[in-house]
């Protein structure tokens, strides 16, 4: 099986260059020479900072005469103090590109400190509204590198950072083209051994951005193209990573996966990650097991407008049923086999905030994506199912 999972590679651009393999961490070194990158600041969660594999990539970069050091002062859901302080920790080692190394968080965070460390406004000048990303000094972007960790966030490609912004308890966008990684390092075998609970919300997190962005209605044949593939991958290997987290094949097909579900969200995505960014912005909960609860509400909200596109999703799953049930069943069963809760209320959120989740979630970027206009009512509603647990 390992050997089967080591064929599994390739250089891809999309238009992120990609370099994916199982074993290509120990590229890394020329790969930021590549860039000019001679002192990278490594962005990496507390956690990680603490592992072999994380020492391993520092080791790696100083044998080959870079001047590497680690800056690990990142929350779970990055806040926009941590990047200040990332940006301090950078011009203070007199830094020339950054290696974002970890989770969706870690490589989010990296990739924001990229994006400040040459501008004079604040971070929350550049968020996803209208034009803002305009105000961008472009040439004030350090080269940066992702090595993601996880499968399940994609931002490893992604053009944006999501961060909290303290002041008002909510998560938001920040966005500019050249916030994409300069280069992806995608090595599998740094996912192995993954735990299942991580294995499975970052798995259904993979799921939720191939699946919103196949949804929505905006015409991309690209996205959509790549977001059947993506699913198809999920269904393929989720299961296997989360029984056995050393399945190398699997652990190679899901990273595959995640990245394919940040390319296809370019598409657009809609109310599984409006919800989920107004949640988690708010109560801090894991960003892949809120989406996923919200992934089965969410598809009957939207059954009238994506009933056609699930009965298609079925047939090229190979589903039991080709219809919008067969699709909705094996959401239910595969967040059931991985351990994700059916309701809001089990993350712990209590109703009484149903109205005040609505509205951030009408507010949140990502609902302008959804097959059905998104509304105060029907986001009401939708919540509320979420809360009590009733499909429709």
């Amino acid at each position: 099986m390992a050997s089967d999972a080591k064929s599994l590679n390739g250089n891809w651009n999309c238009p992120t260059p990609v370099r994916f393999g199982a074993g290509r961490i120990k590229e890394l070194p020329e790969l930021c020479l590549e860039l000019g990158i001679k002192k990278p600041l490594i962005v990496t969660d507390p956690g990680l900072a603490a592992l072999p594999m994380l020492q391993q990539a520092e080791q790696l970069c100083k044998d080959a005469g870079l001047k590497a050091a680690v800056f690990a002062d990142i929350k779970p859901n990055p806040v926009g103090q941590n990047i200040d302080d990332g940006v301090k920790a950078y011009k203070r080692g007199k830094h020339d590109g950054v290696v974002a190394f970890g989770g969706g968080s870690a490589l989010d965070a990296g990739k924001a400190v990229a994006l400040m460390v040459g501008q004079k406004r604040p971070l929350w000048d550049f968020e996803d509204v209208a034009d803002w990303y305009t105000r961008v000094n472009v040439k004030g972007i350090a080269p940066h590198i992702a090595v993601p960790t996880t499968s399940g966030t994609g931002s490893e490609v992604g053009r944006s950072s999501l961060i909290v912004d303290e002041q008002s308890h909510s998560k938001k966008i920040i966005f500019h083209p050249r916030m994409q990684p300069w280069i992806a390092l995608c090595d599998p075998e740094l996912s192995l051994g993954l735990p299942p609970t991580l294995t499975g919300a970052t798995g259904m997190d993979a799921l939720s951005h191939n699946l919103e962005a196949y949804c929505t209605n905006f015409f991309h044949p690209l996205g959509t193209g790549i977001a059947l593939e993506g699913m198809r991958l999920v269904h393929e290997a989720l299961l296997d990573a989360y029984d056995n987290g050393d399945n190398l094949t699997a652990r190679v097909k899901m990273m595959a996966a995640s990245t394919l579900g940040a390319t296809a969200f370019q598409k657009g995505l809609g109310a599984m990650h409006a919800v989920g960014h107004a949640v988690g912005g708010r109560f801090d909960t894991h960003h892949g097991t809120t989406v996923a609860v919200m992934m089965p509400y969410v598809l009957v909200l939207n059954r009238a407008a994506i009933e056609y596109k699930m009965a298609a999703l079925a047939r090229y799953l190979d589903l039991p049923d080709p219809s919008f049930q067969g699709v909705l069943s094996w959401v239910l069963e595969l967040r059931k086999r991985v351990g994700i809760p059916h309701t809001l209320v089990d993350l712990g959120i209590d109703p009484e905030h149903v109205d005040e989740l609505a509205a951030a979630a009408l507010r949140d970027p990502t609902a302008g994506g959804n097959p059905v206009t998104l509304t105060a009512d029907n986001l009401h509603g939708l919540i509320e199912r979420a809360m009590a647990g009733v499909l429709g």
